[in-house]
């Protein structure tokens, strides 16, 4: 059976599936989007996800679609009729269709939603994990606003080819004082060389990840302590560890950095073991 989309209140095969020409999510990048990690069919940090969605929506002024609770039910038919049990799951929703002017619309129009539902492939991602990824860094040339989740993700592309092109997985941004801020689908994490775990604090406008989010949770019951301090290229590669946090990933251990080993070049114990509290929270909590 092929996949199938939604496209504006119906189900349809994806090869099929469209939206005019004339929508601003494709003319604009003037729409926001989600994606949530699918453990046994269901919906990873829910709660987490829809606040985000509502926040990003609210900060460029296009109203909700439909309430969480229709779009919740929308989410999980998408996902049975696609007969996924272990994937992602993406929502997209613009401004709508209007004829082309960098206003908004003078007309309110109704947002487009799409939702398509794809598989992953659980053993492989845990045997990435057990091996551990490479990133690069490049220097930071997003907006100032990347704590809306718009799909306006040119620079970040360009990042994660780059990242690509040198074997590597993510590319983390570095801003004009050194730091890192996050990566191109990612939020960063080391494990300093004195043993503590850092992470960029949100309000530098990074992506507020839902993923990071429950994560803290996980290490506040662990009664592990985190430093929410930004940290440089330099930090990274004298960490004891590194890891990446986010829907498609996960926990990820990071083993280099430019191709410089991290540590001793392998996963490290406590990415190891937040990846596992972490994916135990997620399941115990799926929608």
């Amino acid at each position: 059976m092929g996949r199938i989309a939604y496209v504006n209140g119906r189900f349809v095969p994806q090869s099929d599936a469209c939206v005019s020409i004339e929508d601003r999510g494709y003319q604009f990048a003037d729409a926001v989007y989600e994606v949530w990690a699918l453990f046994g069919g269901k919906l990873a940090d829910p709660e987490g996800h829809f606040a985000r969605l509502e926040r990003s929506l609210g900060e460029i002024a296009i109203a909700m679609p439909m309430s969480r609770r229709a779009l919740t039910l929308v989410l999980k038919e998408a996902v049975r009729r696609n007969r996924v049990s272990e994937g992602l799951v993406y929502l997209q929703v613009s401004r709508g269709v209007a004829p082309r002017d960098h206003p908004f619309p003078k007309t309110p129009t109704p947002p487009s939603v799409v939702i398509t539902v794809s598989a992953v492939d659980r053993a492989a991602s845990e045997a990435r994990a057990a091996k551990g990824v490479g990133v690069i860094t490049t220097p930071e040339n997003r907006w100032g606003r990347c704590d809306i989740k718009t799909v306006g993700l040119l620079p970040n592309v360009l990042a994660k080819q780059k990242a690509r092109e040198a074997g590597a997985v993510e590319a983390w941004f570095v801003d004009e004082l050194g730091f890192i801020t996050e990566g191109g689908s990612s939020n960063a994490w080391i494990v300093d060389a004195e043993g503590r775990l850092r992470t960029r604090d949100t309000n530098a406008n990074i992506l507020r990840g839902v993923t990071r989010l429950t994560l803290l949770d996980v290490m506040r019951e662990e009664g592990l302590e985190v430093d929410e301090r930004p940290f440089t290229p330099s930090d990274a590669l004298a960490a004891r560890e590194a890891f990446i946090t986010g829907a498609g990933s996960l926990v990820l251990p990071v083993v280099s950095v430019d191709g410089k080993p991290i540590g001793e070049g392998r996963p490290g114990p406590l990415a190891t073991r937040l990846r596992r509290l972490y994916i135990e929270r997620a399941k115990a909590t799926a929608l």
